[in-house]
C-alpha cells in the first residue's frame, strides 16, 4: 500500500491569540488521530503542527489514499433465538443477515458460515464480515468535521458565507473565526474536502503586507512550510516562530550593551508569538525620568498594554530600553520605532502620575476608607476584615515572638489592604502589595513593616517565594486563615474544578508556610483562633477546613515523590505542627526499608482491631497478672525499649524512634503465638489489652504503622 504525506492548513482571519497554540495543538492532534482510527494513518504517523494568526494546519506522514480491508467478527444473537429445534435460520436470524449485507438466498450456506462461540453462560452466533477500508476523501472529510467540533474554541461567532446553489441567498457559519480557504494535498494531489462553506484546493494567503506573490500556491503537502515562508513571507510554525523571536530579543539585548536582557515572561512570549506572522525585533527607548517610578509599574504596562518586552540590566534594574516585535520589516524602521515609543510615553506618563498622587497620602490616613469598601455581603467590609486580620496577626505574633512581633505584626496587618485604594492598585490590581510596600517605605515605616505589607500575598502561586522576614510570615499566614476559615465558615467551598476564591492555593500556601518556616504552631490552634475573631459571623466548626487542609497535604505530599502508602501512615495521625511532616516521612520510609517492618505493620493492625473491639481500654499493666512467658517476654522488651523510643521520640529523631521499635518484632510474635488476648478472667484480658494498648501508643507516635501492612 502506497502513501504520501498529507497536509491540511484552514485559513482564517486573526485568531485569539492567547489560545492560538492549544488551538493548533488540538487541530492537528485529532485529525490525526481520526486518521489513524481510520487506518488511514499508521499509528507511528508522524504529526506536526502549525498555527500562526491566520491558519491552522497539520502535515500527517505515511497517509493512504485507501485504508485497508478490515476483518470484522459481529455477536449476533444467542444460538436459541438463532437457530430453531432442527438446526435451521430463525426469521430474526435471517432478518440481522440481511441488514448487514449477507447473502441469504440459501439459508442453509448463510448459518454454516456463521460461527459458535461461548457468550457467558450461552453460547452464540457470530458472523465474520470484511469491512471496507475508508477512502482518504471519506476518511479526511470526518477527521476534519471531528477535528474542527473539538477545538477548545473561547468563543464562538456567527458569519454568513453566500451559498453556492441557484438560488441566491445566505447561510449562517459558526466558528472562532471567519474562515477563508481551505488546503488538503495528499502528495501533491487536492483532495476535495469542505468544512464551514468552504472546499479544499492547493492555495492560500501569505503575509498581510509582505507576501511577495498572492495567492501562495503549493505544490506538494511537503513544501508547505518551505513555500509558505519563500512566498508568503510567513513562519507557519508556532514553536519555529517562538524560537525566532526569543534569537533576536537576545540579539537585540546584545547590541544594547551593559548585560541588557529582555524580560522573562513565557505567557507573553507566546501571546507575541501568536500575534505576528514573521517576527521583526525593534528596539526603542523612553525618557529616563520615568525610572523613577517603580519598576514594577512601567514593566507592568509595556508587558500588559503593549506586549513589549523591557530591558534590564545585569543587576536586574530596569532600563529606559524596550524590545518591540512588530509583524513588518521596513527598510526604514525608524516610523514603527518612532509610532512605538509615542505609544507607551502616555502610558508611563499615567504610571509617573498615580504614583506621584498616590504618594501624597499615607497608608495610615486610607485605613479609615476600607470600611466603605465591601468585601463579602456575608463577612463585611474590608475595613472589618482587617479587622480580623490584625486579630488572627496579633495572636500568632505573640506566640512566635511575643510583644515586639506582634506589635510589628498588628501594624503591618492594618496598613496591607490600603493600596487597594489607591490609584495605582486601581489601574493595576496585580501591583497590589507591591505598591504598598512601596507607600510603606515613602511613609518613613521600618524595613520590617514595609516588607510583610509587600510579602503578605505570597506565595502567590505554586513556587513562588515565602515572605522574607517573620513578620510578613505572620501577616500573610494571618490573611490566608482569614480568607479559608471565613469562606468556609458561609459554606464558600471549592467544587470540582470551580475555586472563585481560590481557597485550594490559600490552603498550600497555608502549608508552604508552616511547614518550610517550621512553624512552631498547630494547625488546629491556629484556626480555633482564626475562627474566634469572626465571633457570630460563621459556624464556630472547623472540622470540614480541617479536612481541606489535609487532604491539600497529602495530595502534595505524594507529587513530591512520597508513596501513598508512606503518606497515608503519616497523614492517619493528623500531625498538628506541619513543620515534623516532612521528618515523619523520612523515618517512616527508613522504618519501612527494614526487614521487621512487614510483620510489625501487620501486629500494629491486628492489634489496632482488638483494641477497636474492647472499646475503651485503659494504657496500664500490673505485672503480677502476666502469666504467659511470651506476655512477660513481651512486657520485659517495652520496659527497655519504649523509654528509648520516646526518648529519641522527643528529642526530634523521629527515624531512630522508629528504629529502635523494630527489636521488638520477636518478642511481638510471640506473643501472638502463645497468648489469648481475650481469656475468660477479666482481669487476666484488661491487663493483655492494657499491654497492647501501651505498646500501640508507642508505636504510632509517628505514623499509624498499620498503614505500611499489605
Amino acid at each position: 500500500m502506497t502513501t504520501q504525506n498529507l497536509l491540511v492548513e484552514l485559513f482564517v482571519e486573526e485568531l485569539p491569540p492567547k489560545a492560538l497554540n492549544k488551538l493548533g495543538a488540538a487541530f492537528s492532534g485529532v485529525l490525526a488521530e481520526q486518521l489513524k482510527a481510520q487506518g488511514l494513518a499508521a499509528a507511528d504517523a508522524v504529526v506536526m503542527a502549525f498555527a500562526s494568526p491566520r491558519r491552522l494546519a497539520a502535515h500527517v506522514t505515511g497517509v493512504a489514499a485507501q485504508a485497508a480491508d478490515k476483518a470484522v467478527q459481529q455477536k449476533l444473537m444467542p444460538v436459541a433465538v438463532g437457530l430453531d429445534a432442527a438446526g435451521n435460520a430463525t426469521p430474526a436470524l435471517l432478518k440481522k443477515l440481511q441488514a448487514l449485507g449477507a447473502d441469504v438466498s440459501d439459508p442453509a450456506a448463510a448459518v454454516a458460515a456463521l460461527k459458535r462461540a461461548p457468550d457467558g453462560k450461552a453460547e452464540a452466533l457470530f458472523y465474520d464480515s470484511l469491512l471496507k477500508g475508508a477512502s482518504l476523501q471519506a476518511g479526511l472529510q470526518k477527521a476534519l468535521e471531528e477535528a474542527l467540533a473539538k477545538l477548545p474554541i473561547p468563543k464562538v461567532m456567527q458569519y454568513q458565507l453566500e451559498t453556492d446553489c441557484e438560488l441566491p441567498g445566505w447561510s449562517s457559519v459558526n466558528f472562532v473565526r471567519p474562515a477563508h480557504s481551505l488546503i488538503a494535498l495528499h502528495g501533491s494531489t487536492v483532495v476535495p474536502v469542505k468544512a464551514l462553506g468552504l472546499t479544499a484546493g492547493n492555495s492560500t494567503q501569505g503575509h498581510r503586507f509582505e507576501a511577495k506573490v498572492s495567492p501562495v500556491v503549493l505544490p506538494h503537502a511537503d513544501q508547505y512550510d518551505e513555500v509558505l515562508k519563500r512566498d508568503g513571507s510567513v513562519i507557519a510554525s508556532f514553536a519555529e516562530r517562538r524560537a525566532e523571536i526569543v534569537r533576536q530579543l537576545n540579539a537585540a539585548a546584545a547590541k544594547v550593551g551593559n548585560g541588557a536582557r529582555p524580560i522573562e515572561d513565557e505567557a507573553l512570549l507566546d501571546e507575541v508569538t501568536a500575534l505576528v506572522e514573521r517576527p521583526n525585533v525593534l528596539t526603542c527607548q523612553f525618557e529616563t525620568e520615568f525610572l523613577g517610578v517603580p519598576q514594577e509599574c512601567l514593566i507592568l504596562t509595556m508587558k500588559a498594554n503593549q506586549k513589549y518586552f523591557p530591558l534590564i540590566d545585569a543587576s536586574g534594574k530596569l532600563t529606559n530600553r524596550f524590545l518591540v516585535v512588530s509583524n513588518i520589516s521596513p527598510e526604514d524602521a525608524s516610523f514603527v520605532i518612532g509610532g512605538n515609543e509615542r505609544v507607551v510615553r502616555p502610558r508611563l506618563a499615567d504610571a509617573k502620575f498615580f504614583f506621584d498622587q498616590d504618594r501624597k497620602k499615607t497608608l495610615e490616613s486610607r485605613v479609615e476608607g476600607l470600611s466603605k469598601v465591601v468585601y463579602h455581603n456575608k463577612l463585611g467590609t474590608q475595613g472589618e476584615r482587617m479587622a480580623r486580620v490584625c486579630a488572627i496577626a496579633q495572636a500568632i505574633g505573640q506566640q512566635m515572638g511575643g510583644d515586639a512581633l506582634a506589635q510589628q505584626a498588628e501594624q503591618a496587618a492594618r496598613l496591607a489592604k490600603t493600596d487597594l485604594l489607591t490609584d495605582m492598585v486601581g489601574e493595576f490590581p496585580e501591583l497590589q502589595g507591591i505598591m504598598g510596600g512601596y507607600y510603606a517605605r515613602h511613609d518613613g515605616l521600618s524595613a520590617e513593616v514595609a516588607e510583610a505589607v509587600e510579602d503578605h500575598y505570597k506565595p502567590r502561586f505554586a513556587g513562588d517565594e515565602l515572605p522574607r522576614n517573620n513578620v510578613g510570615l505572620v501577616v500573610a499566614l494571618a490573611d490566608k486563615l482569614e480568607t479559608l476559615v471565613g469562606m468556609f465558615g458561609i459554606g464558600n467551598v471549592p467544587t470540582g474544578d470551580k475555586d472563585p476564591f481560590a481557597l485550594r492555593r490559600h490552603a498550600l500556601g497555608v502549608i508552604r508556610m508552616l511547614i518550610e518556616k517550621d512553624v512552631a504552631l498547630g494547625l488546629p490552634e491556629l484556626l480555633a483562633l482564626s475562627i474566634l475573631v469572626f465571633g457570630d459571623k460563621i459556624s464556630g466548626k472547623a472540622d470540614a477546613l480541617i479536612d481541606f487542609i489535609y487532604d491539600r497535604l497529602a495530595g502534595s505530599l505524594r507529587e513530591q515523590g512520597f508513596s501513598a502508602q508512606e503518606v497515608d501512615a503519616v497523614m492517619a495521625l493528623r500531625p498538628a505542627r506541619l513543620g515534623q511532616v516532612s521528618q515523619f516521612l523520612s523515618a517512616v520510609r527508613s522504618f519501612a526499608a527494614l526487614p521487621e517492618s512487614p510483620a510489625l505493620a501487620a501486629a500494629n493492625k491486628r492489634i489496632g482491631n482488638i483494641l477497636k473491639k474492647a472499646g475503651e481500654v485503659d494504657a496500664h499493666v500490673n505485672p503480677a497478672l502476666l502469666q504467659e512467658d511470651a506476655e512477660k517476654g513481651l512486657y520485659a522488651a517495652m520496659q527497655k525499649l519504649l523509654p528509648e523510643s520516646e526518648a529519641q521520640f522527643k528529642a526530634g529523631d523521629y527515624t531512630a524512634s522508629l528504629q529502635t521499635l523494630a527489636a521488638l518484632r520477636a518478642p511481638v510474635d510471640a506473643f501472638f503465638d502463645d497468648v489469648m488476648v481475650n481469656a475468660e478472667a477479666m482481669d487476666l484480658r484488661l491487663n493483655r489489652q492494657g499491654l497492647l494498648k501501651s505498646l500501640h501508643v508507642a508505636m504510632n507516635r509517628v505514623a499509624d504503622l498499620s498503614r505500611l501492612a499489605a
